[in-house]
């Protein structure tokens, strides 16, 4: 007997994404439907204030695959956490609605390519990495930015943020229910939860391509983003995660 299809979930948070969803859904679907995998494309939409719940109901009618999780506003941690928990896929791959990455990496992050990895993560740093089109200070702001991470909370991950990851159903079920950051810096507290519950980590280098409309801003998200990496090492500290 073949053995059966792998059952995955790709969980993409969106807030007011109309102009690049469409593309983004178009590429995953296609790519998808030719794998010998059982697959879904979630979007969890984060309130948007645009067309893009109209744009996944609409392409869900020729490809029912693509499934709407309707959410209030909460920020992009709270959109991932909820797609991750409604999910029941065995595998839960979480996507930015840009898909900044080609789609044909996807396969490194699925069996078995996987091996015995229980969180993989996309990385830009390392060797294979490749980060295209990103303006300088951009990338030292986020070099900076991961040097504070790894000072603070998760030491040994290199590229903390990256959109790109995935989850088995165990490790899911494990980590969101506990997370309860809401926001940009949302991985960190995934990652460190990871760690406490010594699951195998393991970062993966991809292919990263820079989208000028990016929703983070370098102002205003990084200084938020700041105070979640510090709400998380005060918890961390406090030994409330050990505790949830």
């Amino acid at each position: 007997m073949s053995p059966q299809p792998l059952s995955m979930s790709t969980i993409i948070p969106a807030y007011n994404e109309e102009r690049g969803l469409p593309g983004t859904l178009r590429t995953l679907s296609a790519y998808l439907a030719g794998r010998n995998w059982n697959w879904e494309v979630r979007v969890v939409d984060d309130g948007s204030a645009d067309n893009t719940r109209r744009i996944v109901e609409e392409f869900s009618r020729s490809e029912p695959r693509v499934v709407l999780q309707a959410e209030p506003h909460r920020g992009k941690g709270g959109a991932v956490r909820a797609g991750m928990l409604a999910s029941r896929a065995a595998y839960r791959f979480m996507c930015d609605a840009d898909l900044s990455m080609p789609v044909h990496e996807l396969d490194r992050f699925m069996p078995p390519a996987l091996g015995d990895t229980d969180v993989a993560i996309g990385s830009r740093e390392g060797i294979g990495a490749r980060r295209v089109g990103e303006p300088l200070v951009r990338h030292l702001a986020g070099r900076a930015f991961n040097s504070l991470v790894r000072l603070s909370t998760v030491r040994d991950i290199q590229d903390t943020q990256c959109g790109f990851k995935m989850f088995t159903a165990a490790a899911a079920d494990a980590i969101f229910p506990r997370v309860t950051i809401e926001g940009w810096a949302f991985d960190i507290e995934v990652l460190y939860l990871a760690r406490l519950h010594n699951l195998r980590v393991r970062e993966i280098p991809i292919e990263w391509h820079f989208r000028a409309d990016s929703r983070l801003r370098m102002g205003r998200d990084a200084i938020a983003m700041l105070r979640e990496v510090m709400r998380v090492r005060q918890r961390a500290r406090r030994g409330d995660y050990s505790r949830s």
